[in-house]
C-alpha cells in the first residue's frame, strides 16, 4: 500500500506561445475541489479578456478525485493534456489553470494538445515538489508506570505526538506513517502485558 504522495509547495508559472496564441499556465497546491475551483475562478476574473481558461486538478493521497475542463476548446485538447502532465509527474493536491489568448490562427487539435501540455509542464517545472506521508492517527491510553515503555516505542517508530494528556490516566494521540500503524498498535498493546 502506498503511504506517500508527491505534491507541490509553491506556485509555478509556465508559458508557451504558438502562432501568436499565448498560453499562460499556473500551478497551485490545493486540498479540496472547492479550493481548486476558487483558484480557477480567480484566474477567469483576472484574465477576463482571454478566450479560454482551461484547467485540471487531482486531489487526495490516492489521487481519486480529479477533473479536466476544456472551456470551449475542442474536446480533450486542453483539460486532458493538462491532467496528463499532472499524472505523468505523479502529483496530487494540485490544480493547473492554463489561460489562452487567441492569436488569430487556428492550431488544430494536435497543436492545441501540444500547447496545453507544454504550458502545464512548464508550470510544473517552476514548482517545488515535495513528498509527503499519509499518516494515521492512533489514540492510546495507559497507566503512568507504563510511560517510559510507551515513549520508547513512540521514539523507536518515529511517531509524532499530536496531543497528550497526563492526568490520573495518560492519553496520547500519535500520528504515524500509515504502513506502520498496525505495528505501532501491536507494540503499544504488548506493553500492557509486560
Amino acid at each position: 500500500m502506498e503511504d506517500s504522495y508527491k505534491t507541490i509547495t509553491s506556485i509555478g508559472e509556465g508559458y508557451y506561445t504558438e502562432k501568436r496564441s499565448k498560453f499562460l499556465a499556473f500551478a497551485h497546491h490545493v486540498e479540496t475541489p472547492e479550493e481548486a475551483m476558487e483558484i480557477v475562478d480567480s484566474y477567469r476574473r483576472k484574465y477576463h479578456d482571454a478566450r479560454h481558461c482551461c484547467y485540471a486538478y487531482v486531489i487526495g493521497a490516492d489521487r481519486s478525485i480529479f477533473r479536466a475542463n476544456d472551456d470551449g476548446e475542442p474536446s480533450s485538447t486542453a483539460g486532458k493534456p493538462i491532467l496528463g502532465q499532472i499524472n505523468s509527474n505523479e502529483l496530487t493536491n494540485i490544480v493547473i489553470c492554463v489561460i489562452r489568448y487567441y492569436g488569430g490562427v487556428n492550431l488544430g487539435t494536435g497543436g492545441l494538445i501540444v500547447a496545453y501540455r507544454t504550458a502545464a509542464a512548464d508550470a510544473i517545472q517552476h514548482c517545488m515538489v515535495e513528498e509527503r506521508l499519509v499518516e494515521e492517527e492512533i489514540k492510546f491510553s495507559f497507566s503512568y508506570p507504563m510511560m517510559n515503555s510507551v515513549m520508547r516505542v513512540v521514539k523507536d517508530m518515529g511517531a509524532r505526538i499530536v496531543a497528550q494528556n497526563f492526568q490520573e490516566h495518560c492519553e496520547l494521540s500519535l500520528a504515524i506513517r500509515k504502513s506502520l500503524a498496525s505495528e505501532m498498535c501491536a507494540r503499544l498493546e504488548q506493553i500492557r502485558y509486560e
